[in-house]
């Protein structure tokens, strides 16, 4: 045979050879598609991450914070002078390791409402350099369709911004926006003395779907006794969970301390965090670490509402607390 031919045989049988090995590996059966690779099904998100703990529900209708002054969780937790609080706790939610971001009151007061402290280091009255020149939530509840309301005790008028009596304004955040601010009729309706509460609790729709609610500077246990705030609290709360936004609607209430007490250089500043009502899980205690950005940046997820700032992005959702 001529080598041309020898070459034409050669070329023949690995062809041939070829054809049979891929129609070997060829079935007519569905064959199972590969496991994703690791990078493809494990997030890439750090443990204690929002993606990590995972979105909340959604459908609450309505968030309710109360904010109480200058406690640390080791004096409230455990405290016979606080029954009804620790009541509360056992039957609800309780972030066991959830910490006030500053000192003193105000910055605390605007990192739960807009995600910063604004650079503020003191307790300023409002205006002039104390103006928190930052978009706070309200601005996003409303642009998403939803109803806000402030309510301060013992504010003697609809958006005061001063103190007055046992009215402190730095403990009234929206004060220090000039969003809410800026137009006086827009702040009077939202911006209200604790009296007009038990007008909007009378039907789900007249109750904001975001209220903000702050004890006057001896309910709140600043100027008194842990004590009286826990009396004050045993009135308003029972009053708050009985209204129909609570018992027809599936609504949260968060109690919470701005600061934990004692001067800022002892200060312990791990403070009770409670979830009550429809929303909340019952019986349960979480360890995990959470901040004011944490349950900013919870209300952010539960509406749909984007991050105020990296702080509240960052922060974890407090998303084990909810049913």
């Amino acid at each position: 045979m001529s080598q041309k031919g020898r070459l034409f045989v050669v070329f023949v049988i690995g062809f041939t050879a070829l054809g049979l090995f891929m129609a070997g590996c060829t079935s007519p059966d569905p064959v199972a598609s590969q496991a994703p690779s690791p990078s493809a099904s494990v997030s890439s998100q750090p443990a204690g991450s929002p993606a990590a703990v995972g979105g909340t529900p959604p459908g609450i209708d309505h968030v309710v914070i109360i904010v109480e002054e200058n406690e640390s969780a080791s004096s409230i937790l455990g405290n016979a002078a606080a029954p009804y609080i620790n009541k509360l706790a056992a039957e609800n939610a309780l972030a066991t390791n959830y910490k006030a971001v500053s000192h003193p009151s105000l910055p605390n007061y605007l990192a739960l409402t807009s995600g910063t402290t604004a650079g503020f280091t003191d307790d300023c009255s409002p205006g002039g350099r104390c103006t928190a020149r930052v978009p706070p939530i309200t601005d996003a509840i409303e642009k998403s369709g939803r109803t806000w309301k402030m309510y301060a005790e013992s504010m003697p008028a609809p958006c005061t911004p001063e103190n007055a009596a046992t009215y402190g304004v730095r403990h009234n955040p929206f004060m220090y926006y000039p969003s809410v601010t800026d137009n006086h009729a827009s702040c009077a309706a939202h911006d209200v003395p604790l009296t007009q509460l038990s007008d909007d609790l009378k039907t789900a729709s007249s109750l904001p779907n975001y209220v903000f609610i702050s004890p006057n500077v001896c309910n709140d246990m600043h100027d008194c006794p842990v004590a009286t705030g826990d009396t004050w609290l045993s009135h308003q709360v029972p009053a708050l969970l009985a209204s129909p936004a609570f018992t027809t609607q599936n609504s949260l209430l968060v109690i919470t301390w701005d600061e934990g007490g004692g001067d800022n250089n002892t200060v312990n500043n791990t403070v009770s965090t409670i979830f009550a009502g429809p929303a909340a899980r019952h019986g349960y205690k979480s360890p995990r670490a959470y901040s004011h950005y944490s349950l900013l940046h919870t209300i952010e997820s539960l509406w749909g509402l984007a991050p105020l700032t990296n702080n509240d992005r960052n922060a974890p959702i407090m998303s084990d607390l909810l049913k």
